[in-house]
């Protein structure tokens, strides 16, 4: 199967339209050996500068349906900021408060997380630590 197809296949199953745009959207994100953060409007200036033309709707648009079908995990910094992770698996992250840049950290890097509380109805599913760091001078 060509990497279009598989770009097609996760563009249908996400319930979209495989568009000419779309499908470029999903080459961004996904040919790629590593995996990065962005922002929605990171993600537009990104395709921006290789001269591809496409909507900041459907950037939003698309971004989200993959999120909600689980191919991207949203990271919510504060009220007003989300950065979106083409790394899937549950991992920690740094935020560099100063250069607004999210960093991996694997479960390796935190040790044994201990919650005191429940939520009667509830359980965890994962815990998911952000740590804020700045420079220290």
């Amino acid at each position: 199967m060509s990497n279009n197809d598989i770009f097609i296949k996760k563009l249908r199953s996400s319930g979209l339209r495989p568009t000419k745009q779309r499908i470029e959207i999903s080459k961004f994100l996904f040919d790629r050996v590593k995996t990065f953060h962005f922002t929605i409007n990171s993600l537009n200036n990104d395709l921006k500068k290789k001269n591809h033309k496409i909507s900041l709707a459907t950037i939003y648009n698309t971004i989200h349906a993959f999120r909600k079908k689980g191919y991207l995990k949203q990271i919510s910094i504060n009220t007003d900021k989300s950065y979106f992770d083409t790394n899937v698996t549950n991992h920690h992250h740094f935020f560099n408060e100063k250069t607004k840049e999210l960093i991996d950290l694997s479960n390796d890097d935190v040790g044994y997380v201990k919650i005191n509380k429940t939520i009667p109805g509830k359980k965890i599913n994962s815990i998911e630590i952000l740590v804020k760091i700045a420079n220290s001078n």
